[in-house]
């Protein structure tokens, strides 16, 4: 799909998220929207949702997720009524904690750990579903990736990323979540990331 993306981040900066859902859904027929479970992802779970109902939600799960975050996860996904497609890496944490643990970033072994943790899954998940627009909450400030893209941008593989939170920060998304009555939760961890300015590697 050969889209203007500059022309269409600039009409797209004075929508509303609600309006930039609805403009990618018209332009979709193949959509879903990713999650970790991560702090504020309650607010593009239900935004994707309400728009469109039983939205594909593909939930890439490295298994090293706190308690907080599991329970979180349950209680988001009962609430919501999510069409949860859940990815799992193909070895156990408790195998891979026996050949190498959670590596340093400085580790040699780190780019095996995020590989088989995060990638592969995120990889066998999109290569199953093939969808030509992925949703994410991904937002200005969060790293300097992703400071460099915008509303919607395209990967390599001409999938459109739509992040209709972009422009929010995390004052506005409390109040969405407030007058939505979401939970939210900050006990989050993730193993390949360590540093929170850190890119995950799904996005770069």
């Amino acid at each position: 799909m050969e889209l203007d993306i500059d022309k269409i981040n600039k009409e797209l900066r004075s929508k509303s998220p609600k309006d930039i859902v609805i403009w990618a859904l018209s332009i979709s027929k193949n959509p879903v929207v990713t999650t970790n479970f991560r702090p504020y992802e309650a607010a593009i779970l239900h935004l994707t949702n309400t728009v469109k109902h039983n939205i594909k939600v593909i939930w890439c799960d490295t298994g090293y997720n706190t308690p907080n975050t599991y329970k979180h996860a349950e209680e988001v996904i009962e609430k919501l009524n999510l069409n949860i497609q859940l990815y799992v890496p193909k070895q156990t944490v408790a195998h891979r904690n026996v050949l190498m643990g959670i590596p340093s970033v400085e580790d040699p072994t780190h780019k095996l750990f995020t590989e088989q943790v995060k990638l592969e899954p995120f990889k066998r998940a999109m290569s199953e579903h093939k969808p030509d627009v992925w949703f994410t909450n991904l937002r200005k400030g969060q790293t300097a990736f992703r400071d460099s893209i915008d509303i919607v941008s395209q990967d390599n593989t001409g999938v459109i990323k739509v992040s209709p939170f972009y422009h929010y920060s995390d004052e506005a998304l409390d109040g969405y979540l407030k007058e939505n009555n979401l939970p939210n939760e900050f006990k989050y961890f993730d193993p390949t990331k360590q540093l929170e300015n850190r890119e995950c590697g799904l996005h770069a």
